[in-house]
């Protein structure tokens, strides 16, 4: 019997339009249990000081490292190609989420 191989490592994955769109974060608030990871990416607008959570990711916690080496390999990619990305002072928000939290 024969088998395709590569078809067996194929992944088929739909978008959707509307999530095709994406939203908006400019905020990410991280949170966890002995079980999972907790992303909560949120939209905040200058001068009003009430936001929503746009949408929450839920991770295991090793779901969370492969995301984390993926993120710091596509960043070292990105800033070889356009430079180094640098946090300014003006990027760090003035609010305290509880003492898991971090943005």
């Amino acid at each position: 019997m024969e088998t395709n191989q590569p078809n067996q490592n194929k992944i088929n994955i739909e978008l959707s339009e509307e999530v095709a769109e994406g939203i908006y974060s400019n905020l990410a608030i991280i949170t966890h249990s002995r079980s999972e990871f907790i992303i909560d990416f949120v939209k905040m607008l200058p001068g009003i000081p009430k936001a929503k959570v746009k949408s929450r990711i839920i991770l295991t916690p090793q779901h969370a490292k492969r995301l984390l080496k993926a993120l710091q390999d596509n960043i070292r990619k990105f800033e070889s190609m356009h430079g180094e990305l640098k946090e300014s002072d003006q990027d760090q928000m003035p609010y305290m989420f509880g003492p898991n939290a971090q943005a």
